[in-house]
């Protein structure tokens, strides 16, 4: 594959010209030299703390808003991001641990988390660090995919696709896209009789959960939503490229497993998403894998599936003090498989939430009949934003009790800024609502509920080669540019409204 760096210029020359119409860098400084100060950076990798304001600048999109939690917490998680980028000698690389660990692949490289390393990383301004870094796992094995790509199961043709309609970058995805149909083809070895896919969770990064098994080949709806995923990607690249039989033959892959899923994963006596352990023998559990459905819009536009997303505010189901449990919390083997053993059996894991989240955005948002508001969404961020504390401190690691908000890998060092999920493009595409499309259209459809907030700005963002800005000001007085919701395309402002509500106009 080429080494690319055309859009990376582009997107320089951008931040030279055009930056935040609105937000002022300096205005948010304070966070980075609190963070920089409140810890002993015994691991430094490509950018070290005091290098990380002058990289956030550069980098990230500017956020303003009345709540200093989810600012800080904003702020904080780009800082984290920040540590794991990596300077090997075949470019970017981004960890999921600092520390080395015995079960990565070369340059301490994990599989796990890629599709929530792109997500997250597709906002950032030099397009470097996530282009090479998936060169890395495609082609750093001399020429061919890293040994452990296939470790775990992936997303990672959805989150590419995902990247393209943030960047654009046509060049770099139809340039990877041959060794991602490959990839696609090679599980293959995990189809079961039924056509649908099967894993071990362990291999889903969620060992010890309750529906799987650390050595037990389930049809599970992660690694099927996954391929569902990834199969909608590659038609819409084959489109892209003009390959139309691929075209057809991943719309009928698609739908196949769409098909699948729906039949046979969804329990109607639970009304949710199950893992099948046997043809027609459901694990009758409810798990937070259960939404990875809508992560990808798979579900029919059906009232009957409506009914899952009931769980997420039920406190025998999904709910608990400090956010959203991996299972239900009425199921009488829920957290009963040991502590701190990588338990997914009803600890919260930052991983999952972050799906859980990206799912209901899209739920929210796609679906005509929605049962869940935007002030569930907001108070389920709200959660999410005060999990991620350690001693009254912003913190993220592994997993953490539902009820106490104990880490419960405690003071590990493995555990400290744990790389596992996504958190600020949830606040990008989920609360502020800029939801990322393959046409020259802006589609914004802020989650924020209506009277919980009188202002916000998101700043700086560059999306289709433009920087956008976009704000909420009630009274006008924040910002000084007059009152409502309104965005700006390259300081430009293209679109207004007196209320805050779903914004849709050409770029």
């Amino acid at each position: 594959m080429k080494k690319l760096y055309f859009f990376t210029i582009l997107s320089t020359l951008l931040t030279i010209s055009i930056s935040a119409q609105i937000l002022k860098p300096e205005n948010y400084k304070h966070y980075v030299d609190y963070f920089n100060a409140m810890e002993d950076e015994n691991i430094a990798q490509a950018i070290p703390n005091a290098q990380s304001w002058e990289w956030m600048k550069q980098n990230i999109p500017l956020f303003d808003c009345p709540q200093q939690n989810f600012e800080e917490m904003y702020y904080y998680r780009w800082w984290t991001y920040r540590k794991h980028i990596k300077q090997t000698p075949q470019g970017w690389g981004i960890t999921e641990f600092l520390i080395n660990r015995s079960y990565a692949d070369k340059y301490n490289l994990i599989a796990c988390a890629i599709g929530h390393h792109v997500y997250e990383g597709r906002w950032l301004h030099n397009r470097d660090y996530v282009n090479q870094y998936i060169q890395l796992w495609y082609s750093g094995n001399e020429g061919k995919p890293m040994k452990q790509l296939r470790k775990f199961s992936s997303w990672t043709p959805d989150a590419l696709w995902n990247k393209y309609l943030v960047d654009g970058d046509k060049t770099f995805l139809l340039d990877i896209y041959p060794i991602l149909q490959q990839n696609f083809t090679e599980w293959n070895d995990h189809l079961l009789p039924s056509r649908l896919y099967w894993q071990e969770d362990v291999r889903d990064g969620m060992e010890e959960s309750i529906g799987g098994g650390r050595r037990k080949q389930f049809a599970r709806p992660t690694i099927n939503s996954y391929m569902y995923g990834n199969a909608v990607a590659l038609e819409k690249m084959a489109k892209l490229k003009g390959d139309k039989a691929s075209e057809k033959y991943y719309s009928h892959k698609a739908d196949t497993i769409k098909n699948l899923v729906e039949t046979y994963l969804w329990n109607d006596s639970s009304n949710f998403f199950e893992t099948l352990r046997q043809p027609s023998v459901f694990a009758h559990v409810r798990e937070a894998i259960g939404y990875l459905p809508w992560y990808f819009n798979l579900p029919a536009k059906a009232d009957k599936y409506d009914a899952a997303w009931t769980q997420i505010t039920d406190k025998n189901g999904f709910l608990a003090p400090y956010g959203l449990t991996t299972a239900e919390r009425r199921h009488p083997e829920f957290r009963t498989h040991g502590c701190c053993n990588c338990e997914w059996d009803g600890a919260i894991w930052h991983f999952a939430t972050s799906q859980t989240m990206t799912a209901l955005a899209n739920y929210i948002n796609n679906y005509p009949k929605p049962i869940i508001t935007d002030s569930v969404y907001f108070r389920l961020m709200e959660l999410y934003v005060e999990s991620q504390h350690h001693r009254g401190r912003p913190y993220i690691g592994e997993y953490l009790d539902e009820t106490t908000g104990y880490w419960l890998k405690g003071d590990q060092e493995r555990s400290r800024y744990y790389n596992h999920s996504t958190f600020n493009d949830l606040i990008i595409t989920g609360l502020v609502g800029l939801r990322p499309r393959n046409d020259n259209t802006l589609e914004i459809a802020p989650l924020v509920p209506q009277g919980k907030w009188d202002w916000f700005c998101l700043d700086n963002v560059l999306y289709h080669n433009k920087i956008i800005t976009i704000v909420w000001d009630k009274t006008g007085e924040r910002y000084g540019k007059g009152k409502g919701f309104y965005v700006l395309v390259n300081g430009k402002e293209v679109a207004r409204s007196e209320k805050l509500e779903k914004i849709v106009n050409k770029i």
